[in-house]
């Protein structure tokens, strides 16, 4: 039975697919729910199983782009399995010894051991003084004869010592440098579906929202203490090491309470407040970058955010990431720091309007109660859409995220200062 494998749709408003490449070849037997391809749609990369066990035939090449529901391939259910013969799986027989040949007298042949001695000789280089030369020519001396004299005396250990002495005072003469290889090849790859909607998108956003980046700087000491402290308690009780990420996400949570503007959106001329959080986590995946999303993660502990993180950012860089995972999100966080960076301006993640930035601790000298000081510090960037969040509402929530990450304990009185709670006031 012939089974016809389409290629199956990633999703609402994807037409067309690329087909990235080929888990088996043409003519494989592959097994059933076996995975045969991956295909790039304009999100995410996915893969196509085998519906049956068969015999295997491609009809589209790697690097096709091709529409939802387009038959890529046939399967042979009928086929039966290969299995290996027993003579395959048995290791060959060693060949027999050829019986001797019947000996037969013949002539034989003059040695060559002159010419083979000769360009022996030219081979060697000898240095001979001119006096030592003239004495060989009247004793009808050659190269070769030298040569051949000095090639069967016994080598003592006197002569070795002799000549490793030599060789350690002799100079070397500096090695040439290599000339380096230049090159000016180039090379023209088609962009993948995924990479070239991700370059449509962010034109867009340049092109179609009033976008700015305001910053801030936060002194990091009080987490790296934190994660100092309970580090070894935390993951021993929740198999995971205590993130940068979930405390930024928890204090993005809680400032977005009290500035929801920033968790809102345009939707034509209507604007969309958001009483939850769903917090888009950019993550690098070998296909490009991809933000899944951790969802109301303002009802979530820390180690409940490192969880989700830690699972959703596996699967992203595994090419397991689904449309499910990325759909949605009302904020995003991207870390620039694990590069390197110490300070972008991160583009916004459409219809979001907002997007915050981390980037790398550097220890820098501060000013602390009039004294100065050496502490880790970390400048973060707020991106946010100017139609919808104006300067206010920016630069105070972004200064609450400076607030509660330099104190952790806020986070537990959503961002209000324990003591105030303490006496209600």
């Amino acid at each position: 039975m012939i089974i016809e494998i389409k290629v199956p749709s990633p999703g609402e408003s994807i037409s067309e697919v690329q087909l990235a490449s080929w888990l088996v070849n043409n003519g494989d037997f592959v097994e059933k729910d076996a995975e045969i391809a991956e295909i790039d749609s304009d999100k995410a990369t996915l893969t196509i199983n085998a519906a049956e066990e068969g015999i295997i035939e491609l009809l589209a090449e790697a690097g096709d782009t091709i529409k939802v529901g387009a038959v890529v391939a046939r399967l042979d259910s009928s086929a039966a399995k290969p299995e290996k013969t027993a003579a395959a799986a048995a290791p060959a027989p060693a060949p027999s010894a050829p019986a001797p040949a019947p000996q037969v007298d013949k002539p034989r042949p003059e040695p060559a051991a002159p010419a083979t001695a000769a360009s022996a000789a030219e081979e060697v280089k000898l240095h001979i003084s001119p006096l030592a030369r003239k004495l060989m020519q009247e004793k009808n001396l050659s190269n070769t004869d030298i040569l051949e004299y000095f090639s069967n005396l016994r080598i003592s250990r006197s002569d070795v010592e002799e000549v490793a002495a030599a060789s350690v005072s002799k100079p070397k003469s500096p090695r040439q440098p290599a000339t380096p290889a230049f090159s000016r090849s180039s090379e023209r790859r088609k962009m993948s579906t995924l990479r070239l909607k991700l370059a449509q998108r962010l034109v867009s956003v340049k092109n179609e929202t009033a976008m700015l980046t305001t910053f801030n700087e936060v002194n990091m000491s009080s987490i790296l203490g934190v994660r100092k402290k309970y580090n070894d308690q935390f993951k021993e009780k929740y198999g995971l090491s205590v993130g940068f990420m979930s405390f930024f996400t928890k204090a993005v949570t809680i400032a977005l309470k009290h500035f929801p503007a920033v968790n809102s959106m345009i939707d034509g001329d209507e604007m969309i407040f958001h009483d939850y959080a769903d917090i888009g986590i950019a993550v690098s995946a070998p296909k490009g970058l991809v933000v899944p999303v951790v969802r109301n993660a303002e009802s979530l502990s820390l180690a409940e955010i490192e969880s989700a993180i830690k699972v959703l950012a596996t699967k992203a860089r595994e090419n397991k990431i689904t449309l499910d995972d990325m759909t949605g999100g009302t904020f995003t966080i991207t870390n620039g720091g694990v590069f390197g960076s110490m300070m972008s301006t991160p583009i916004l993640n459409p219809p979001q309007s907002a997007i915050l930035g981390m980037h790398n601790i550097v220890e820098r000298p501060i000013a602390v109660n009039g004294q100065v000081v050496i502490a880790p510090m970390m400048y973060v960037a707020l991106s946010y859409d100017h139609r919808v969040i104006d300067g206010r509402e920016s630069v105070g929530f972004l200064v609450k995220v400076k607030e509660l990450l330099e104190n952790p304990e806020k986070m537990l009185f959503d961002g209000q200062d324990p003591v105030q709670v303490l006496l209600e006031v």
